[in-house]
């Protein structure tokens, strides 16, 4: 299944620029992976160590958070879209 992944800005330079790169995949850890294998780097900035999502990286499928569904296993459909979004923290 062919999804769109938005690429925050603090990502793009990973992507070549891209705002919104086309993946494969029929879960989230599938849809980063193919991310990574496309435009390596990816992961590292978005996985810890054990591979789990790193506690400041938000992602969304539909605007749903992933946190509140399967985690990295949620199922992603064709077209849907797929948003990274870094936590942004300020005082």
């Amino acid at each position: 299944m062919t999804v769109c992944v938005r690429i925050p800005t603090q990502l793009r330079e990973l992507s070549g620029g891209a705002s919104e790169l086309k993946v494969e995949g029929s879960t989230v850890a599938e849809v980063l992976a193919a991310l990574e294998q496309q435009h390596p780097g990816f992961a590292e900035r978005l996985h810890d160590a054990d591979g789990s999502l790193r506690r400041f990286v938000n992602v969304f499928v539909a605007d749903e958070d992933i946190r509140f569904l399967q985690g990295l296993d949620t199922a992603v459909a064709d077209g849907d879209t797929v948003s990274v979004v870094p936590a942004v923290a300020g005082g």
